[in-house]
């Protein structure tokens, strides 16, 4: 319970946190820190527009993509608390409870009938498709590591005292902060900002939702930030007591905010063709992990 509430505080300033970085590295005050969350309340006053051409699916799937979110989320720990839901593979379980709420989106994007809303469902469940396997390698190199298969165990086992395990520990953090930026289609695999379809992402996918069902989706961003957060978070918390865990969580949740911000600052999206190679070389790093993990083991001996 007590990660559950941390991520959903998490996620209301931590967009506020990604524009406040590169509008200072761009020489501007910007917005305030919470005007993301001022903007998603804004959209939840307001009523959802539907085209005719849509069915109860498009109605539906901003909720059921909001719900899988926040089940997931259910079942990130902290440290060696348990999370909500908690049980031997949890991770696996947390990986198709966010496949459920993409497949969702990608079912109401093809709904409208448009082609380029179509477009963009097919590069998002394309480049899904292709983070995928880094993560469960990843996860399967820390369960063999630890011997267990739930979250909270993988976390609370893992303890960081060589040369090898601080470089596995730094290329873990790499590949889930890229697995956010993939997930949330954000710098440089996508540009947020842009306006033309052809080179858009998840944007393009929501094009026809408004009001509530908008401001559950912008929502969910916020919240997927915060759950990969917290799972880089977790890498390192170990053991501690409660009240050294939650401000290493929330300290590690502002660098891993300000880090994207400086990212996308002094970053170019990747070339459209090339964003597939560059995602599937995440598997590539997960394997590093897995053979250092081996090495670890004694395995090569």
């Amino acid at each position: 319970m007590i990660s559950f509430i941390l991520i959903i505080l998490t996620s209301l300033f931590f967009s506020g946190i990604i524009i406040r970085t590169k509008s200072r590295t761009s020489g501007r005050k910007g917005p305030g820190l919470f005007q993301p969350v001022k903007d998603i309340i804004r959209l939840f006053k307001k009523g959802a527009v539907y085209s005719k051409t849509t069915s109860f699916i498009f109605q539906a799937a901003p909720s059921i993509y909001y719900a899988s979110i926040l089940m997931a989320i259910m079942v990130i720990p902290l440290g060696e608390y348990r999370g909500i839901i908690s049980f031997e593979g949890d991770f696996v379980f947390f990986a198709y409870l966010l496949g459920v709420g993409k497949f969702f989106m990608i079912l109401a994007a093809l709904d409208t009938g448009s082609s380029f809303e179509g477009m963009g469902a097919s590069r998002e469940a394309l480049f899904s498709m292709f983070a995928e396997p880094a993560f469960f390698i990843l996860m399967g190199s820390f369960a063999l590591l630890t011997g267990h298969t739930s979250f909270q165990e993988i976390f609370a086992s893992l303890h960081f005292g060589s040369y090898i395990s601080y470089i596995l520990g730094v290329l873990a953090t790499l590949v889930l902060a890229m697995i956010a930026m993939v997930e949330n289609s954000r710098m440089p695999f996508d540009d947020p900002k842009t306006h033309l379809e052809l080179t858009m992402v998840h944007e393009v996918m929501i094009l026809d939702n408004s009001g509530f069902d908008l401001g559950l989706i912008l929502h969910a961003t916020n919240l997927k930030f915060g759950m990969y957060g917290a799972l880089i978070a977790n890498l390192f918390m170990g053991s501690f007591p409660l009240y050294l865990t939650i401000p290493i969580f929330l300290g590690i949740q502002l660098l891993f905010a300000v880090s994207i911000g400086l990212l996308e600052s002094f970053t170019a999206r990747f070339r459209m063709n090339h964003n597939a190679q560059y995602i599937l070389a995440l598997s590539s790093v997960s394997l590093l992990i897995f053979l250092g993990v081996l090495l670890m083991l004694g395995q090569f001996s």
